[in-house]
């Protein structure tokens, strides 16, 4: 299959766009940040001058319906995403949310808008839709499980530095973003710092995009992606992927299940042994150690998170019993607790949109509160295991 990239001159589109032909095929990629006034106009200026027969667009099913539905927000099933484990996935998407809303405010675009004049385009147009993007729930759980412990406590660390940004950003350090030159220099921070990162997030989307642009039914296809793809979709575009492969849930490892079940039964294994070296006195000393400090930790991850009183005692309560319960999390507890006793309304689910823009707005809003006690109990609850099983073990083994 014969790829070549080639300028146009009988047709005027915006400097940056990419045309390929592929197997008598042409292929226009137009480079956007998700969060620029001229990336909206470049798209809407190529697709007009091109009338493809399809627009791709770097959008996946669930993204495309948040992005056309604003009103999603209402359907959100707290107790649901509790139950699933889903809380940490859900708060790490409002994180980022909020990071390119803030971004977008200050630019005055919508973040996505770039998506959103495709998808108007291609119907002015009357050419077919394709969403080209992998499911952004496949891609967080492939890099979930690519990082190493240390990386991920790094990325939430990093994510919550974003809510603190104050830095100013103009419309020319973005447009600078989309030079290829740039681009090369930020992903090679990126993959300095979190190769793994790279590998889901970028190249393997990469491939994915390509493949997808490739499957397009049509001789003229325009391809709405974000810059930072362009040269990997450039490289793998006559290169044809495996979209199942590229769609796997990797297993869990062994390692954090065999924490998971082998950690209480050490615990347990100290509480027995310590009765049969020092009697009922050694036991309830430990045991003590073991509700005071997991109870507590727990208790203030809730009360960080500004969680409703009964939230923080059932977290104080709860953490000491979970955490010798593999099935069960102290921040499940904790925020099925607030669900109940501060329960959001419609208000508060339309409302979170515009409110995760701002800390305050972040850390107050009902729904997004619910997602911090959910998460900080647990931070809390698991510094507590580790603080007072090691206080234990030195105890008992001294």
């Amino acid at each position: 299959m014969s790829v070549s990239e080639k300028e146009s001159t009988q047709i005027q589109i915006p400097d940056k766009v990419r045309r390929i032909e592929l197997s008598g095929r042409e292929i226009f990629l137009v480079p956007t940040a998700h969060v620029s006034l001229q990336s909206v106009e470049d798209v809407r200026k190529t697709i007009q001058a091109i009338c493809p027969d399809v627009v791709c667009i770097e959008l996946c099913e669930p993204r495309f319906k948040n992005l056309i539905n604003r009103e999603v927000w209402k359907q959100t099933n707290l107790v649901q995403v509790i139950r699933q484990g889903n809380a940490m996935l859900l708060l790490a998407s409002l994180v980022m949310a909020s990071f390119q809303k803030r971004i977008g405010e200050r630019l005055g675009v919508k973040p996505g808008a770039e998506m959103e004049e495709g998808i108007r385009q291609a119907k002015e147009v009357g050419a077919d839709l394709v969403l080209a993007d992998r499911d952004i729930q496949i891609t967080l759980k492939r890099t979930w499980h690519q990082l190493k412990f240390r990386h991920r406590i790094r990325m939430v660390l990093e994510l919550v530095a974003t809510l603190f940004v104050g830095e100013e950003i103009s419309a020319e350090s973005i447009e600078e973003l989309k030079e290829e030159k740039k681009l090369g220099d930020v992903l090679k921070l990126l993959a300095d710092e979190f190769p793994n990162l790279k590998s889901t997030l970028i190249d393997e989307r990469d491939q994915f995009l390509a493949q997808k642009i490739r499957d397009a039914a049509g001789k003229r296809v325009v391809a709405v992606v974000g810059a930072g793809h362009v040269p990997g979709i450039v490289a793998k575009i006559s290169q044809p992927a495996d979209l199942k492969a590229l769609e796997e849930i990797p297993a869990p490892s062994n390692l954090p299940r065999l924490l998971k079940w082998g950690l209480p039964m050490v615990i347990l294994g100290l509480f027995v042994y310590g009765f049969q070296q020092g009697g009922a006195e050694e036991s309830l000393g430990s045991l003590y150690i073991w509700i005071l400090i997991n109870g507590a930790l727990a208790a203030l991850g809730a009360s960080i998170a500004l969680g409703h009183p009964l939230t923080i005692v059932s977290a104080f309560l709860a953490a000491p019993l979970t955490s010798l319960n593999p099935m069960v999390a102290a921040g499940w507890v904790a925020g099925l607790v607030q669900c109940f006793a501060k329960k959001p309304t419609v208000r508060d689910l339309e409302s979170l949109p515009d409110e995760i823009g701002s800390v305050k707005g972040f850390w107050m809003n009902p729904v997004s509160r619910i997602l911090l006690v959910v998460v900080l109990s647990n931070v809390g609850s698991s510094l507590g295991t580790f603080i007072s099983g090691g206080w234990i073990a030195a105890r008992v083994l001294s």
